[in-house]
Order: structure tokens, then sequence, then C-alpha cells
């Protein structure tokens, strides 16, 4: 990953009462021809109700978009101005914004910025008062309001990111956690939970003990994601007893509490659900969650995340995936149909049970007062993002991310698809790639993916933790111990490459 970072600071010459300013600038990622940015403002002066960060670009970079303010450009010439939301900058406040934009040659970093224009320069700091006599003490002043008459003297230090499962918020288009560190969620899947009960043979598929979530931290993973089944969870009579309600729950709660004691943060996710579909694509007849359905069903859908809310809410370390792999757009005849379905709901073309959109599973959620991170898929299996901004759902917690899966059969599964569709969404919110994977039995296309995201800075998970034939379902692993595929080996030995 390039990178670059660049701290100055200082008061206006002359102008002791000036705000003094900390700008943080740096190169989050950078590809052939582009590059995402991001600055950091620290307020050391008087609070301010309003600001406007200035600089020039030294070597003809172009702003293409930006967030957390207000962006333009003339000439070399950018301004970034507060959002009505973030106007307010309190002495020693930060104030984060980022964007994207395109370079040739060098892309060297800004040297001077402004802050509502009062330069922040790289002179020294002012010298310090020379410490008072006794007999001529300084008075103390008593207006908190007061500005400081010199700068910080250091820079601001990158935050410790907290040890264990960290509680994840949403931070522009960084996941960060309670001490503001950013974080990466790293790591794979562990299916069995969304068909075994269905099937009517037990909880998962292979041992979830502590033996065997300690080899997934034994990868280095970081994150295990946790498929489910809403019939099973819900209790409904078409499962067999043993596996459904109290029972379902508390298998599931046990492996999160596993994957937690372990450090990793648990991603419990909807997988299967009810609802009868036979159109394009179909992959089962059965109304019942048997298999993997276009849509979330309004009947069951609201209610299983609800009563998941509920059952994790405290514990804001677990992260709730609203739906696997949704496709809309196999029902139905145009993308604007499919997208309105996806965040709608309701009667939708194609689809012949009533939907719950992504905008009913988020109001189910934060209803229940739960405040988790929550992840949201595109269209086509989770492998379309192009409009998801556009018709991403409304979150009053303001703590959603996108998701995204990727298959080297998939249709957007290049460089040139992720840096048209995928860069746009990164560059606003967070982005996880919740399923990445391969059935060629090796890990020559996710080594790209990862590299993709690596540069970025952005989050994946490997399909799958299970001892599955490698060709019909990408399979991590061939023993529960952690003994690898050959394509499991370039996750795990990547993973271990990342924290090393």
């Amino acid at each position: 990953m390039a990178s670059t970072a660049l701290a100055v600071m200082g008061t206006a010459s002359g102008a002791a009462a000036a705000p003094a300013c900390t700008v943080e600038y740096s190169v989050v990622g950078q590809w052939a021809g582009g590059y995402q940015g991001a600055v950091t403002v620290t307020n050391g002066g008087a609070a301010l109700n309003g600001w406007r960060l200035g600089f020039d670009f030294p070597a003809g970079q172009v702003l293409s978009q930006g967030w957390g303010g207000k962006w333009s450009q003339s000439g070399t010439s950018v301004t970034v101005v507060n959002e009505g939301w973030n106007g307010a900058l309190g002495t020693g406040a930060k104030v984060s914004a980022g964007f994207i934009a395109s370079w040739t040659g060098t892309n060297t970093a800004p040297t001077a910025f402004t802050l509502n224009g009062t330069p922040c320069d790289t002179d020294a700091p002012p010298t310090p008062t020379p410490t008072p006599t006794p007999t001529t003490p300084t008075p103390t002043p008593t207006d908190p309001t007061v500005p400081p008459t010199t700068p910080p003297t250091t820079p601001p230090t990158t935050p410790t990111p907290v040890t264990g499962a960290p509680e994840l918020t949403v931070s522009g288009n960084r996941f960060t956690d309670q001490n503001g560190a950013t974080r990466r969620l790293l790591g794979v899947n562990r299916s069995g939970g969304e068909f075994m009960c269905v099937q009517g043979y037990g909880f998962f598929d292979g041992p979830v003990d502590d033996a065997s979530v300690r080899a997934i931290a034994d990868w280095k993973a970081n994150t295990v994601r946790i498929p489910l089944n809403e019939e099973c969870w819900l209790g409904l009579d078409n499962i067999k007893p043993e596996y459904r309600g109290a029972n379902y729950v508390t298998a599931v709660k046990d492996l999160v509490a596993k994957v937690l004691a372990h450090g990793m943060t648990p991603v419990v996710e909807l997988h299967w659900t009810h609802g009868q579909y036979t159109g394009n694509s179909a992959g089962c007849s059965d109304v019942h969650a048997t298999c993997q359905k276009p849509m979330p069903d309004a009947r069951y859908t609201p209610a299983f995340w609800t009563s998941v809310a509920n059952t994790f809410k405290n514990d804001e370390r677990v992260v709730f995936d609203l739906f696997n792999e949704p496709y809309p757009d196999r029902a139905t005849s145009t993308a604007a149909q499919a997208w309105s379905c996806w965040r709608d709901g309701g009667t939708c073309p194609g689809i012949g049970y009533e939907v719950a959109g992504m905008q009913d599973l988020v109001d189910a959620v934060r209803a229940t007062g739960a405040k988790n991170l929550v992840l949201v898929p595109g269209l086509a299996y989770s492998n379309d993002l192009s409009q998801w901004l556009t018709y991403r759902p409304t979150d009053p917690a303001g703590n959603l991310a996108a998701a995204w899966h990727v298959y080297n059969f998939n249709t957007c599964a290049d460089e040139t698809c992720w840096n048209s569709t995928l860069a746009p969404v990164a560059a606003q919110v967070p982005l996880l790639a919740g399923e990445i994977g391969e059935n060629t039995c090796g890990h020559a296309f996710i080594d790209r993916v990862m590299k993709w995201f690596d540069d970025r800075g952005l989050s994946y998970l490997g399909w799958t933790w299970n001892t599955w034939n490698c060709n019909s379902g990408p399979a991590l692993i061939t023993s529960y111990d952690g003994t690898p595929t050959t394509f499991g080996i370039g996750l795990r030995d990547h993973l271990r490459a990342l924290t090393s």
C-alpha cells in the first residue's frame, strides 16, 4: 500500500490569539492513476461553529469525490467545508474527511493548510513563555474559552487498538474500536448453522469446541462469520425439536462466546429463509428455509432480527449481517425494480411472497435499541454494489457498512470492475468482502482480491472453514485442527504475514 502522512501545526504569524491547528494528511490507498486520501484536523484554539479547511494540490492531482465535508476544487486549490452535522469543532476536537483523486507523475503531498483562513504552517512552535518568578506570578485564566497561547507541540498519536474483540463503529469509511483505532475484519466463514438444523442433522457441520475455534485464531484470523437459519432460530415446527428454538439459540450463543473468548469478532448472518420461490435461479422449490432465497421474507425475517438483536444488543462486539446473498435482479426485469425491492421490500415483481427489504431489517434491529454494527449486502448474490450508495437504507444509529461477495466465477471478478463499482462505495462507507473464494482448489484469484483490498485497507473473510471438496464448495481446511487445503494455504499464510 502506498501511504504517506504529514502533520503540520502552528498559529498565524503575529496573531497570538488565532486558532492553533494540527492537520494530518495521509494516502490511505493508491493505485494506477488514482488514490484515496484522508485529512484529520485538530482544533487547538477557541471552539468553532463552522469550519473551512483549505490546501493546494502541489502535483496536479484532481479531486473526483469526497465525504465528511463539502469538497470543491478550483485550479490547484481545494476547499473542504463542514457538513451540517459536523460543524461544531470544540477546543481540542478533531474532525476527519476523506476523498478520492487522480494523479499522474508523482503524488506529492500538500505542505500547507489553512483553517478558516488562518494558516497552519511548518514553522517551529512559538518559544514557550519563561517560567515566572515567585514574586511575579502569572494569573491562571478562569475563562475556559480563552485559547492557549501556544499550539500543541506534538502531532496526535495513533490510537492503540483495544485488546480482544472490539466494539466496532463506523467512522467515515473505516471501522474503528472504542479507542478510535482503525480496525479491519480479516478471517473466515464457519458454515453449517444455516443447513444442518433444517436438514435434521444437528447445529453445525463438524466440531465447534474450543480447540476448533482456537485453530481459527491460530491462522491469525480476527473475525468469524456464522451463517444462520431463521426457521431454526425462531423454532418453527418443521424443524426437529432438538435442533430448533431455544436449543438452536443456545448453540449459536455458545459459538459466539467461544469466538469472543479467542479475541475474534463474531458476525452473525442470516443465510437461509422462508418463502417459496420457483423463478429464475431458484435454489429449491420448498417454502421452508432449505436454500438461498432471492430476498428475505416479511413473514419471519423481521421477527428473526428482532430476536437476534435482543439476544446480542448488550454486547456490541457482535456484528449483524442482514442477509447472505440477495438476488431480486434475477426475478425482476429492471435494475430499478431490483434495487427498490432490495431496499423497500413489499410486493416485488417475480417473487411470490411478501418481501422484507433491507430498510425493514435495519428498522427491526434498531427498534430493539441495538447499536451493533450492521452489514448490508448488495444484489447479484452480493456481487453487485453499483447502486448501493443510491439505495442504501437509513440507519438512525449511523453504524452501517457494505457487504460484498466475490468468487472467480462471478460477474464482478476483476480489478476493472472493482475500481469502477467498489472503490466509490469504499470511499464513503466501510466495505467487507464477507465471502471470497474460488473453485480452482488454488488461491491465485483470492490473492488478487486480498491485494486489492489490502491496498485500500479493506476487510475480507474466506469461504469456508469446513472440510468440503474445494471444487464443489471452496473449503479452507481438510481437518478442523486447521490443516489447510491448497486454497486455504493462500488465506492462512496471508493472514499470518499481515500480523507478523
